[in-house]
């Protein structure tokens, strides 16, 4: 067996042909319709973007224990167990997250990696020597460090081949090269695009009247503002649409590569993201923030198997799906991995439901269950959101360790399912998000797919059932008791 993973950052559902959007240019995500099984109700898991890598290697929820942080000592990498099992790893990136405090320790649990720099707010050439922004920039671009250091690492990326996502996929081709005639290898190519800032060449930017100039490129995260933003919000949708399409292109060197190699027959595809995208949707931009509307939390996914044609696929399934997929795809034990939460995708391609409710979230933010028809948002219950804590051996942020405040209140504890049985660190946390202001929500996907009607006060029947399916399915996923606190649910 030989599998390929394509994973993009940031790829929002309702602009992918795939899924009905009918102005966003990306003729090779058409083409997986011949090959790849489209799921329908893929869901995310944990949120934002190492939350979610650290399902993708365990099987396991994160969100319910720890924020953004590293692979831990105790958690099983399913890339490790596919190496204990003769499956050669390999993954070719640019997402600059894995070289930093906050993902140090992802990238090392394949047998080889290729890593390229400058996404981002990436901290890569020297930002000391300052480069003047543009003119006149729209008020709700991004602001700060990150958008500083961005139009420094600009100045190495000023042609398409110089840019990082078109090196990441030229060195993910260069492995294929290598391995079309072997067997017993997984291939991991990560494209950080989509994300923003939605950073493309001009050529593709034309394609949707977009002018020399930015527009809305990097939008900062909140609530839209008050006033009429309605034009620029269209140029952030055709900003991000043109950044979809260049990745388009890249994922269409990859497969006219399948096809030339005639790998189709022996080679498994897996298309994926960690999480969508609010372009003013709902009066919110970016995403962490808001309730977890379905643009950032329902999610593309595509799969082919050797020999397999198209079809689309209906049943519930989410990220900590891959890892079993993973390894059942490979014939593997799923034993060495724990307990997981996610099921192998395999039987769903024929017809059989892997989940009843799968769950998803931001830690310290908002606590969700869906069955894939109704989607229940829990807030925080509390003003002051605890209590909260992390658990971790790994007491690091995204970029930076933990405060003295945080280590010096930490506490061993028992280890539990989370933990694989072993012992790790507690210690308190305050969170900076503020789902309690935008309240508990509950929506009926089947008659209203845009979440535009909130059921949570109206229905009360339907809001305490789901407040029991919650807790059930909290219950099964083991997390902490003072989660139940935090949410109001004890």
């Amino acid at each position: 067996m030989r599998t390929i993973q394509v994973m993009f950052d940031t790829l929002t559902r309702k602009f992918l042909p795939n899924y009905g959007c009918g102005w966003v240019q990306m003729p090779n995500f058409e083409r997986l319709s011949r090959y790849c099984v489209r799921f329908d109700n893929f869901y995310a898991g944990s949120m934002p973007c190492m939350p979610a890598r650290r399902e993708l290697h365990t099987g396991k929820y994160n969100f319910l224990h720890r924020s953004w942080g590293p692979l831990e000592p105790f958690d099983r990498s399913v890339f490790e167990t596919l190496r204990a099992n003769g499956v050669y790893t390999h993954l070719c990136t640019d997402h600059s997250h894995y070289w930093e405090d906050g993902g140090a320790t992802y990238h090392n649990r394949y047998d080889t990696w290729e890593g390229f720099r400058g996404q981002e707010g990436d901290r890569y050439v020297a930002h000391d020597i300052k480069v003047p922004l543009p003119a006149g920039r729209n008020p709700l671009n991004k602001t700060g460090i990150s958008t500083d250091q961005h139009y420094r690492n600009r100045l190495r990326q000023q042609t398409e081949e110089e840019m990082s996502g078109t090196k990441t996929f030229a060195a993910g081709l260069d492995f294929l090269a290598e391995h079309a005639d072997r067997d017993n290898w997984f291939l991991q190519i990560e494209c950080f695009d989509p994300h923003e800032p939605f950073y493309v060449p001009q050529k593709y930017r034309e394609l949707y009247g977009l002018p020399e100039e930015e527009t809305l490129n990097w939008p900062r995260y909140g609530l839209v503002p008050t006033g009429d933003y309605r034009e620029d919000l269209k140029n952030a949708a055709r900003e991000y649409a043109a950044l979809m399409t260049m990745c388009d292109v890249h994922l269409g060197r990859l497969l006219d590569f399948l096809d030339e190699h005639d790998m189709w027959k022996d080679t498994a595809l897996i298309v994926n993201t960690d999480h969508g995208f609010l372009l003013g949707e709902h009066d919110f931009l970016g995403k962490n923030f808001s309730p977890l509307y379905d643009e950032l939390a329902h999610l593309p996914f595509f799969l082919h198997l050797p020999g397999q044609g198209g079809g689309s696929c209906d049943a519930l399934a989410a990220t900590v799906d891959i890892a079993p997929t993973l390894l059942a795809l490979f014939g593997c034990s799923t034993e060495p991995m724990g307990e997981m939460d996610g099921t192998s995708l395999l039987p769903a391609l024929e017809g059989k439901a892997s989940h009843d409710t799968v769950l998803f979230g931001v830690h310290g933010s908002y606590t969700c269950c869906t069955d894939g028809h109704i989607v229940y948002m829990k807030a925080n219950a509390a003003p002051e959101n605890g209590p909260l804590y992390e658990y971790t051996m790994m007491p690091t942020n995204m970029r930076g360790y933990f405060s003295a405040e945080q280590l010096a209140a930490a506490e061993l504890v028992p280890g539990g399912r989370y933990t694989n049985g072993l012992p790790c660190l507690r210690m308190p946390l305050k969170s900076f998000y503020k789902a309690q202001s935008f309240g508990d929500r509950l929506y009926d996907l089947d008659s209203d797919p845009e979440q535009l009607y909130d059921l949570a006060a109206e229905d009360g029947a339907l809001t305490a059932q789901w407040k029991a399916n919650l807790t059930g399915a909290l219950r099964r996923a083991g997390a902490p008791e003072e989660e139940y606190l935090r949410l109001g649910l004890k």
